[in-house]
């Protein structure tokens, strides 16, 4: 069912990003070259600036909970965990915007700011948003167990396909 499919593309969506970010997260924090640390740290930085929630998350999510008939307090942790994410996000677009333009996004053409860029970069302060995120995305993974029995009942099911079928009665 498209419910079905729809949570399970925004669970591995977070799992990808989370995985993307566990991969570099210990060289930022541990390695002994600051450049490198410093990469790491700006690879965190584009994969939560980059992620876009609304195309993966937005009409969809909320067309599957309602045609699933997910109970008000399921809906409100799904909402609450992608709230929290994109407070993480825009914080980071907000507090590196520019190091994320002039770094590794897009490399400023004066090599003198963005070599200062890099290396001024507060490795700690990018971990510390790292890790808001991983709360973030973890508060939605905990809550996918009960949308995905909600989703999967006989009941979530049946209600799936006549909202389906309304739709497709109304387009025509």
């Amino acid at each position: 069912m498209q419910a079905s499919a729809t949570l399970l593309n925004i669970a591995l969506y977070f799992l990808i990003a989370n995985r993307d970010i566990q991969a570099v997260k210990i060289d930022a924090l541990t390695h002994p070259d600051a450049w490198k640390r410093s990469l790491c740290a700006r690879v965190i930085l584009l994969t939560i600036h980059e992620l876009d929630m609304d195309k993966v998350a937005g009409i969809k999510l909320r067309e599957a909970l309602t045609d699933s008939g997910v109970s008000e307090e399921s809906k409100r942790l799904a909402t609450q965990a992608l709230r929290s994410v994109r407070a993480v996000q825009q914080k980071a677009q907000k507090q590196f915007a520019f190091h994320r333009n002039a770094t590794i996004a897009h490399r400023d053409p004066d090599a003198l700011l963005q070599y200062r860029a890099i290396t001024e970069l507060d490795v700690m302060v990018t971990l510390q948003i790292a890790s808001e995120f991983f709360e973030g995305s973890q508060l939605f993974i905990s809550a996918l167990p009960d949308l995905m029995l909600s989703v999967g009942s006989m009941p979530g099911i049946l209600r799936q396909f006549a909202a389906q079928a309304k739709r497709k009665k109304s387009a025509s």
